[in-house]
């Protein structure tokens, strides 16, 4: 009880600070608005493809775009934590009674929430530009993945951020990963009409196991698919919130 009441506490904190600059979902929902529209109308002939599964490709576009707000979106929470260790706020934390893991879950959990508002926001923007889901459970899970996949990697931020301590480090690593990393996911264009080195990266990219289990279940498809590639997430979670656990052990050895 302990663990879940700090947890809460800090999750607490991070929301009310979230309540003071609203305007950090307004600003961070621009890059996505950006993809949804112009990418949409840009590749719009893309369903002309031979073999491209559906008819409408905003439609097709939409969950990769929702995984993506929240790649970017999540994977740059460790600028924040930087801003708190250099402000001395993580340090004096560290001389309360409060858990350790609450420090990092309070900032996932408020992380998470930005996922889903964000994730609902573009959803309605998506059905109001054409987009058709077939179902609400399918628009949950597809809101579910991208929380997930932003939750593993704002935990892989954290642990870059306690380890390297430089806001430059943390710009560069998540650059050089992220961005790879989306455009080898079936974001943008169906997966076997993809080049084959591509589809075969794609097979252990997290953030393609996100876009599938996310673009299934909207359409209406096989639950089975969606549930191994959840599991895939939780298994990939699970890694990051372990990196930055260790991270953070580490940092207080250095304090």
């Amino acid at each position: 009880m302990t663990f879940l009441r700090h947890t809460w506490v800090m999750t607490e904190r991070h929301v009310m600070r979230l309540i003071r600059q609203p305007w950090y979902i307004a600003v961070t929902l621009v890059q996505p608005i950006i993809w949804l529209l112009l990418y949409g109308a840009l590749f719009r002939r893309a369903v002309e493809i031979p073999g491209f599964q559906s008819d409408s490709y905003i439609q097709f576009l939409a969950p990769g775009v929702i995984v993506m707000s929240a790649l970017f979106s999540s994977g740059w929470g460790g600028m924040a934590l930087i801003d708190d260790l250099n402000r001395g706020v993580i340090d004096r934390f560290l001389v309360t009674p409060v858990s350790r893991a609450p420090l990092i879950l309070g900032r996932l959990v408020q992380a998470a929430i930005v996922v889903v508002v964000q994730s609902a926001i573009i959803v309605l923007l998506a059905m109001a530009t054409g987009a058709r889901f077939q179902s609400l459970p399918g628009v949950a899970v597809l809101i579910l993945v991208a929380a997930m996949v932003g939750a593993a990697f704002g935990a892989i931020s954290y642990a870059i951020a306690l380890l390297a301590r430089r806001e430059e480090t943390v710009i560069a690593v998540m650059n050089f990963t992220l961005l790879p990393l989306t455009f080898l996911s079936a974001g943008f264009m169906q997966k076997d009409l993809m080049p084959d080195w591509m589809q075969r990266v794609a097979d252990f990219n997290p953030v393609n196991w996100a876009v599938e289990a996310g673009r299934v279940p909207a359409a209406g498809g096989d639950w089975g698919f969606v549930g191994l590639r959840v599991a895939l997430l939780a298994g990939f979670l699970v890694l990051g919130l372990a990196a930055s656990t260790s991270a953070f052990r580490a940092y207080q050895r250095s304090a």
